[in-house]
């Protein structure tokens, strides 16, 4: 603690324990805890800051002693008697004047009316939890009684404390298996410590009461418990009461059956149950049969995630998945495609699917949920071992989506009540399109007639005037991943003639879509318009129809369009058509060139005359994208792009196209130094070497100097910082030995001072310039190297990466905050808002 804080915190402590100068602002109290926990983090720094500070103890015994203390107060005292006993040398300090019986015990608030304030109750619970570090404190709570108060408080009504009452008896029960190690792994009750073997009889007890709150309770102990400690006696308490749990299990109602799911899954992690024949293994099997089918989802989600579940668990998980979607396939289609496994071994009853399928409320939810738990696992590795059932997974999927739009045609009562209720369903058609795009992954596996299946029934939705703009979006991102998917080295020649024969189709979609009333269908035509772009470059015949058709006139046209996102969505798809054209056939001159020669054009007057900034940031992104990609105008002389894009920049309020536009200059200022012998860079193929004269003038005709010591004094932290990088990144290639050789060689004198090398002025002077005199020195090239030697762009660096409010969030300043506050708290109420 420095000597500021040192004299302030007795004043700050005598103003908390007043109960007539109330701390209106908690948010003070909570920064103030923080500030000694980093006080007492290392060892021995507790005991000395209490003898120290006798402040802190009076403080504590104070408001103890209030018969109506403010409770947010009290609760901030019983959370830092906590932290100042969490040390065995801080406990027995405080012990000597009883504060932590004061605190805990039952002479404490919980022995008082001030117990029925959930804010004090809270701060017992927190204080005791970091309190529980050692064995002293361990033994407190055995022989005060706080046990009964803690297991009482894993039912109080308010969720907060009950939840930290879990946490609390949770580690009580690993403190006292730490304690005594070798008894624990007994799996005799009588030889375990008294404190774990009341603990856990309680836990039994309440799991036997058919009692949904205690049983809930229970369970939510369990869980904490095995999420924090993972050691071999938990196998050993597992065995004890697992027929206690599995009792739960069998109940005809399960009762809290998403704790049980978190309880296994929690179990599950840990290496004390990695064996496959361990107990465990054969309740999660249960439970995937005796719960219901939107409870045991989750498990089954869970459980194909763990590595260590057993292979056969995991199948049978997949197949709880599974069989919603078998549902689907019979009730869409005679034509069935059978699910391997399901027919011979459902893991529930299939009666009870098709009643959750039949019932309007239960099925949009189940087939959600199930569908975004299909979509997640695409991802996972053990699919690929397991027999995963592609084929007729894509089946039910495209039958869900025809039950969506209408055009099923149902195989039996299921199918006809399943066509009134998913038609139009927003829902189901979004989860159903996610999950069909992550099939994509199945695509070069999968028949051909699958995938025209796949491409028609995309094709129906983006076409359909009933479509709504947000399951239209899912409909481009499926359609973009099986476009890509198809496209690869292995697929076969049928299907890459239709994958062509539908981009085809599709450019006579696009146009609709991009001049659709709704701003979101326009956003989304344009996204996929570009993503497109980007993946299909390489395909000439793509290429040609795409620039021979109306959709280049349209992306023009919406570059005037009155919502700012569409613009900025026009921009992008305006940036990719020269890097289309230039990538199939570089030099070759494709129908509709015309319309990019003005592109570069276009997008300049968008950056200076826009109104909105998302427009603005999409033109500099589409600039550094054609430096990068090598647009092959821009490489003819990337200098001018650059010099116009910050120019138009210069003016910018919105710091993002600033900092976008520095970055641009960065990826420039990379390439530059390449071209004249500097450094490799990914973008420019060969180096050609160079004088530094020559170097220095590339940059000062793209005026890049002006505009990096123009950034490095703007008002916006991110954007001086930026720049300070770049000027950085430069000063460590243009200042090197051999590089100030040359300055000499100019005419430079190293000898002299910067002052007088620069006309009497500082360095500093480009930084804070006075009149003209930044816009006069940095385009001479000749001075440029002696200037960014002498300026402090190290040290202005380091200032810059300290955070704006440095100063407000010292200790010194929070204490300062708290005695300035006092006695006006009815003035500041309001300043949170």
């Amino acid at each position: 603690m420095d000597i500021k804080c040192s004299r302030v915190l007795p004043s700050v402590c005598t103003l908390l324990a007043d109960p007539r100068c109330p701390v209106s602002d908690d948010t003070c109290l909570e920064k103030l805890l923080d500030w000694f926990k980093t006080l007492t983090s290392s060892a021995g720094s507790t005991l000395l800051l209490l003898e120290e500070k006798p402040c802190l103890t009076k403080l504590i015994l104070t408001v103890l002693g209030q018969d109506e203390p403010n409770p947010s107060i009290l609760s901030f005292v019983l959370r830092l008697t906590g932290m100042l006993a969490a040390s065995e040398s801080g406990f027995q300090h405080l012990q000597q004047g009883e504060v932590v019986f004061a605190a805990f015990g039952e002479a404490g608030p919980l022995g008082s009316a001030l117990w029925e304030d959930m804010t004090i109750r809270s701060g017992w619970v927190q204080g005791v939890y970091t309190m529980l570090q050692h064995y002293s404190a361990f033994q407190f709570l055995c022989n005060s009684g706080a046990l009964d108060v803690i297991f009482s408080l894993q039912r109080d009504r308010s969720l907060f404390v009950a939840s930290g009452a879990n946490r609390l008896l949770a580690r009580t029960l690993i403190f006292s298996a730490k304690s005594e190690p070798s008894r624990l792994l007994c799996p005799k009750d009588c030889d375990w410590p008294a404190c774990a073997r009341m603990i856990v009889a309680r836990t039994e007890e309440s799991l036997q009461s058919h009692s949904a709150a205690s049983i809930q309770a229970s369970l939510k102990l369990l869980i904490t418990l095995f999420e924090q400690n993972q050691d071999p006696w938990t196998e050993i308490l597992w065995s004890r009461i697992a027929e206690t749990v599995e009792s739960v299990l069998r109940e005809d109602s399960v009762q809290a059956g998403h704790l049980l799911v978190d309880l296994f899954l929690s179990m599950g992690r840990s290496p004390a149950f990695s064996c496959p024949e361990c107990r465990l293994w054969k309740l999660v099997t249960l439970a995937l049969k005796n719960l219901s089918l939107t409870q045991a989802g989750p498990l089954a989600l869970g459980l194909l995630k763990l590595e260590a579940c057993p292979a056969a668990i995991k199948a049978r998980s997949l197949n709880v998945l599974l069989q919603p979607m078998d549902c689907i396939s019979r009730a869409a289609s005679h034509s069935h495609v059978e699910f391997p496994g399901l027919p011979d071994q459902p893991p529930t009853n299939p009666a009870s699917v098709e009643t959750l399928l039949s019932s309007r409320s239960s099925c949009v939810g189940l087939l959600c949920q199930t569908l975004a738990y299909l979509e997640e696992i695409q991802s996972l590795a053990c699919l690929s071992v397991m027999d995963f059932p592609q084929k007729p997974l894509l089946h039910s999927v495209v039958a869900t989506l025809q039950f969506g739009i209408g055009s099923a045609v149902p195989a039996n009562s299921l199918g006809a009540t399943l066509g009134k209720t998913l038609v139009g369903c927003f829902r189901v058609q979004r989860a159903a399109l996610g999950l069909l795009g992550a099939l994509s992954r199945w695509a070069t596996s999968v028949h051909d007639e699958a995938v025209e299946q796949v491409f028609d029934i995309l094709l129906v939705y983006l076409k359909s005037p009933d479509t709504s703009p947000t399951v239209l979006k899912k409909a481009f991102q499926a359609t973009l991943k099986w476009l890509l998917s198809s496209l690869e080295p292995s697929s076969r020649l049928p299907g890459v003639r239709r994958q062509k024969q539908f981009l085809k189709e599709m450019l006579s979609v696009l146009p609709k879509r991009m001049c659709s009333p709704s701003w979101e269908v326009r956003d989304s035509a344009l996204e996929y318009l570009t993503l497109g772009m980007k993946h299909l470059k390489g395909q000439e015949w793509f290429c040609q129809d795409l620039l021979t058709s109306e959709v280049p006139t349209l992306v023009e046209s919406l570059l005037d369009d009155p919502e700012s996102y569409v613009r900025a969505s026009a921009v992008k798809a305006l940036g990719q058509f020269p890097l289309m054209a230039s990538s199939t056939r570089p030099g070759s001159d494709h129908n509709g060139s015309h319309k990019e020669a003005g592109a570069g054009v276009r997008l300049l007057e968008i950056l200076s005359t826009d109104a909105e900034g998302f427009p603005r940031r999409a033109v500099i992104g589409v600039f550094t994208d054609w430096l990068k990609e090598g647009h092959p105008e821009v490489l003819a002389a990337p200098e001018l792009l650059v010099s116009k894009a910050v120019q138009g920049v210069k003016g910018d309020l919105d710091w993002e196209v600033k900092v976008m536009a520095l970055e641009l200059v960065e990826v420039f200022v990379a390439q530059t130094f390449v071209r004249f012998g500097f450094l490799e860079c990914p973008y420019i193929g060969d180096s050609l070497p160079a004088s530094l004269p020559e170097l220095l003038q590339t940059f000062c005709r793209a005026k890049l100097f002006e505009f990096l010591f123009g950034a490095l004094r703007d008002c916006d932290r991110p954007v001086a910082l930026k720049a300070c990088e770049v000027l950085l990144t430069m000063k460590s290639k243009i200042c090197k030995g051999n590089c100030l050789e040359q300055g000499n060689r100019l005419g430079l004198d190293d000898t002299a001072q910067p002052a007088e090398t620069l006309g009497g002025a500082s360095p500093s002077a480009f930084i804070c310039p006075d009149g003209d005199f930044a816009e006069r020195f940095p385009q001479d090239p000749e001075h440029l190297p002696l200037i960014l030697q002498a300026m402090d762009l190290e040290g202005l660096q380091r200032a810059l990466d300290i955070s704006s409010d440095h100063l407000e969030q010292s200790p010194e300043s929070l204490l300062q905050d708290i005695l300035s506050a006092a006695g006006s708290a009815e003035e500041n109420e309001a300043d949170c808002y």
